[in-house]
């Protein structure tokens, strides 16, 4: 039993997934230049690109300047992952719908991305006014309200990441 409720969970969330991955088309039409809209996308298209047997390796940082910059545990997962970047391209732009990404760098960071199994999830907190308007208009265009949340969620973050690479730079 409790194994079935596993999958049957899993099925769901993948379920969700596709539907919010068929939708980036539309939200980034919706959205026109909105950058951190095109952030959020490059990276949600990037993970379903990647598949479950990359996530732990390498994990999509920021888009800027067209560039998907993504972390990579360590040298060998670079060069790996360098010589699949034109499929990867392909994957990404394919899922987006337009060619938003024309080049993605891998940068070692083994805090990124490393395996995350020892980290607990953050507790789970309100979307506020946090969030741009033109996210939130971009959301607007997706009708599944839990598709929604996760697109919030994922532009939040990239926000909050892009506005700590610019207090802290490197």
């Amino acid at each position: 039993m409790r194994q079935s409720l596993r999958v049957s969970i899993h099925n769901r969330k993948t379920a969700k997934m596709n539907q919010l991955i068929k939708s980036l088309p539309g939200v980034l039409r919706a959205a026109g230049n909105a950058e951190e809209v095109a952030q959020a996308a490059a990276i949600a298209a990037w993970k379903h690109a990647a598949g479950d047997g990359l996530k732990e390796h390498a994990v999509p940082v920021k888009l800027e300047n067209r560039t998907l910059t993504v972390a990579v545990a360590d040298a060998i997962w670079q060069k790996q992952l360098h010589a699949m970047r034109g499929q990867m391209l392909f994957r990404v732009n394919s899922i987006l719908g337009q060619p938003i990404v024309s080049a993605i760098e891998f940068v070692v960071d083994a805090k990124l991305a490393k395996p995350r199994t020892e980290m607990r999830k953050p507790p789970e907190q309100p979307l506020d006014n946090e969030v741009p308007l033109e996210i939130w208009s971009a959301a607007n265009a997706i009708h599944d309200k839990e598709l929604r949340k996760t697109f919030l969620k994922t532009a939040l973050a990239a926000l909050k990441r892009k506005e700590n690479d610019a207090t802290n730079p490197s």
